[in-house]
């Protein structure tokens, strides 16, 4: 019954921004905070849904036959790598794996220009080492397979390597290997 009310809620103030955004004829920033301020409730509906059992490869041309295997290999700081290593040419698209929601966009010391996105079934989606982002892309817009994210690069600790994306899944539990779960694209 809760499960219940709380998705009537949820669905009951996404209609109320959708349609107050819509009349209201609100500028791009307000339009933007309102996403921002919805978000949390689209990531918690989305959340309840399955998780994909199928990711498609992010990086544009590249096959899921073509992705060297580097889950766990070791890194610097006695650590394991959490994710999978994408190598394409600098400047290629790099798109969306799955439906969800752009959480955050951003710069860290390691991944340098990164996006995460949040899927079904609580999965998050960390794409990092960027060259540069989508333009326009923000916080709390909508993602799909077709949606470009950015363009793969050597930011962040990538410096000196050949351009790739480091595409990482994580869950509540933690980092999971990716690459069973890659198909190539369409």
């Amino acid at each position: 019954m809760k499960k219940l009310l709380f998705i009537a809620c949820v669905v009951i103030l996404l209609v109320l921004a959708r349609d107050h955004a819509d009349q209201s004829g609100l500028t791009e920033k307000a339009s933007g905070a309102a996403r921002s301020a919805t978000l949390p409730f689209k990531i918690a509906w989305l959340s309840m849904k399955e998780p994909d059992s199928k990711l498609v490869v992010p990086v544009e041309g590249v096959s899921a036959e073509q992705i060297r295997d580097s889950w766990h290999a070791p890194r610097s700081g006695n650590r394991l790598h959490e994710g999978q290593d994408i190598f394409a040419r600098r400047g290629t698209a790099i798109r969306s794996a799955t439906g969800g929601y752009v959480m955050r966009v951003g710069e860290s010391p390691l991944g340098g220009k990164t996006v995460f996105v949040a899927g079904a079934g609580g999965r998050h989606y960390y794409y990092a080492h960027l060259d540069d982002y989508a333009v326009g892309l923000a916080v709390g817009d909508y993602v799909t397979p077709e949606t470009v994210l950015g363009y793969v690069g050597t930011t962040g600790n990538a410096a000196g390597t050949a351009p790739h994306l480091h595409f990482g899944v994580y869950t509540m539990s933690g980092a999971i290997d990716p690459l069973p779960l890659l198909m190539d694209r369409s």
